[in-house]
């Protein structure tokens, strides 16, 4: 136990700084599943089938698990224990270690991975090369490799002549971004596409080239990707590969030009709402995650037209040439055809027997679909790819909510990854399941259609499948990982934990536990339950955050969890930054359970 000493005027308060100490819980826990004060294999194996739900394991691994522990334990403290088994303290700490955390970290990919590309979410960026926000950032190659050292699959490019009409740039066209060569981009997709993952890597292009340029860049890609490349020559794709077939690949796709070209009316009519003042949480770490009934309903009040949707702007921004004369070995290269969503939705949602497609839909267009023919979006999702977009307006670089998308099978859901906050917690946090290799296997609710040929429909309230209970037990680390001072400069911090579901608009919904006051190792033993209608497509949400009486509460640390990834029973919760990087020390201690 120290002492920590904080100055106020001319008086000085000293707080204790004690070691994290077992919950009575665990206490208990240790109790019934040892003895004489030793957890041996046999009991350590128990518990692991009674309380953590691992109903397969063996005694052999047992053994593994507490020789690791023992072995961690003798690494950090340089203290021998009992070799045949764990004393109190050790299972304290094993239980709080990164071998008993809440979600497998292991690299291995565990879904099905030789099913269509159509029946997967894909971990997508949208104008991955800008720096910062959508009107003067920089472009740069760098966004690109840190968003492929990531996981992310899908990187995007909007590819202009330079200004000698020469050569290609890949800057935000009608902005101030400074421009970055697409050369210099695709050595960089080359180096780093497969560092995080072996799943392809698909290469959306937007196209403001002539046929001339357009022949420069099929120069520069297939010199560049050579055998990486992923070609199916002129004939159209009947069904999409499998990520499996196509490891180390790089998928071509285009889209039509100017997406950064939303009509006037739209920005007219968000403006006001961008313009409206920010809460001081919102400025600190992002809006709450919207509600997606009031946000669907909002983008049907504001819709032009219920049946006809224009994909990607105003049509007479388009350069008929670009679009019509396009260089044929360019035109080779493209392994993804872009659709347009132009006319009525009733014609471009149609399911082609013979032939699949990519179409593109911002968020807002997508609410409006998604509104009024959800069901119809789920049938085209079965084979066809769907691409979800930020609204034009969003300049500051901010993200939606995923969730609008996932739960009508959009398989692409484009976010800006340079900035941080909520809706982006939610994609990073989404996409650490399945070894963190970018796609995930859509749930079959998704999928498939029953034996009355009807699919999902996510308008429809649907009994409760399954609880989750939640117990939050304690958390430790943050003054291994921050400064004495840094959520309050004269007393210790008054810790509390938001936590919440996002998921369907029946199942989603935040609670939070009681500050502790003065405590960097805050104990809070307080228990929520989640009743889930869908868990195929939800997140735990967890934050942590300081409580200032005066001031905007700190953040604290958060992290989003696929409530189908869970690992049931008393696990080790590691906590993120704002940007989504890891802390070295700060974990929570929680407690997992599905009830029927």
């Amino acid at each position: 136990m120290s002492k920590q000493t904080y100055r106020i005027c001319c008086f000085q308060r000293k707080f204790k700084l004690k070691e994290a100490e077992a919950p009575d819980e665990i206490k208990d826990l240790f109790g019934k599943y040892s003895e004489n004060g030793i957890m041996t294999a046999e009991h350590l194996c128990k518990f692991l089938k009674d309380v953590q739900g691992e109903e397969n394991v063996t005694k052999e691994e047992a053994e593994s698990v507490l020789e690791s522990a023992l072995k961690l334990v003798h690494e950090h403290l340089n203290i021998v224990f009992h070799r045949k088994g764990l004393n109190l303290d050790v299972f304290f700490r094993y239980l709080f270690s990164d071998a008993n955390v809440s979600i497998s970290t292991d690299k291995k990919v565990y879904h099905d991975m030789t099913a269509a590309l159509s029946h997967y979410f894909i971990y997508t960026s949208h104008n991955t090369y800008l720096t910062g926000n959508q009107l003067n950032s920089d472009c740069s190659d760098v966004p690109i490799i840190k968003a492929l050292q990531r996981g992310v699959r899908v990187i995007e490019l909007d590819m202009w002549p330079n200004s000698s009409k020469d050569n290609v740039d890949i800057l935000h066209g009608g902005t101030l971004t400074p421009p970055v060569e697409l050369i210099q981009c695709l050595r960089s997709i080359k180096e780093h596409a497969f560092v995080a993952s072996e799943y392809p890597v698909i290469l959306t292009l937007e196209d403001h080239l002539t046929p001339d340029i357009q022949a420069k860049v099929a120069e520069m890609v297939t010199q560049t990707f050579g055998d990486l490349l992923f070609t199916c020559g002129a004939e159209c794709l009947s069904e999409f590969p499998s990520p499996e077939s196509l490891k180390g690949r790089i998928i071509i796709s285009t889209k039509p030009p100017k997406e950064y070209l939303e009509s006037e009316k739209l920005s007219e009519k968000d403006n006001g709402s961008q313009k409206g003042k920010k809460s001081s949480e919102e400025k600190a770490w992002g809006a709450e995650i919207s509600d997606l009934t009031q946000k669907m309903i909002a983008a049907y009040e504001n819709k032009e037209s219920e049946e006809c949707l224009d994909e990607e702007g105003d049509s007479h921004h388009e350069n008929p040439n670009i679009q019509q004369n396009t260089a044929p070995e360019y035109k080779h290269l493209i392994a993804i055809q872009a659709g347009r969503s132009k006319g009525p939705i009733s014609e471009w949602l149609t399911v082609d027997p013979i032939k699949v497609k990519r179409i593109s839909l911002n968020e807002e267009k997508l609410a409006n679909v998604a509104l009024n023919r959800g069901k119809d979006l789920i049938r085209f999702t079965q084979r066809n790819l769907l691409r979800v977009y930020p609204k034009g307006i969003r300049v500051d670089s901010s993200n939606y909510n995923p969730l609008i998308g996932w739960m009508h099978g959009a398989q692409m859901v484009a976010f800006n990854m340079q900035g941080h906050g909520r809706p982006l917690w939610l994609m990073q946090g989404m996409f650490r399941a399945n070894g963190g290799c970018g796609y995930l296997k859509k749930p079959e609710l998704l999928l498939k259609a029953d034996a009355s040929n009807e699919v999902y429909d996510p308008k429809r309230l649907l009994s409760v499948k399954t609880t989750l209970k939640v117990k939050i037990y304690m958390g430790k680390g943050w003054h291994l990982d921050f400064k004495r001072t840094h959520f309050d400069a004269y007393s210790p911090p008054d810790f509390y934990v938001k936590i919440g579901i996002a998921g369907v608009p029946s199942d989603s919904g935040v609670k939070k536990t009681r500050p502790i006051e003065d405590n960097w190792i805050p104990t809070w033993n307080d228990e929520f339950e989640f009743p889930l209608t869908v868990p195929e497509i939800a997140l735990l949400r967890i934050e942590v955050h300081e409580y200032d009486v005066s001031e905007i509460d700190d953040f604290g640390g958060q992290t989003c969890i696929p409530v189908s990834e869970l690992r049931t029973g008393i696990r080790a919760v590691p906590i993120y930054d704002e940007k989504g990087e890891k802390y070295p020390s700060v974990k929570l201690l929680m407690r997992f359970e599905f009830v029927k």
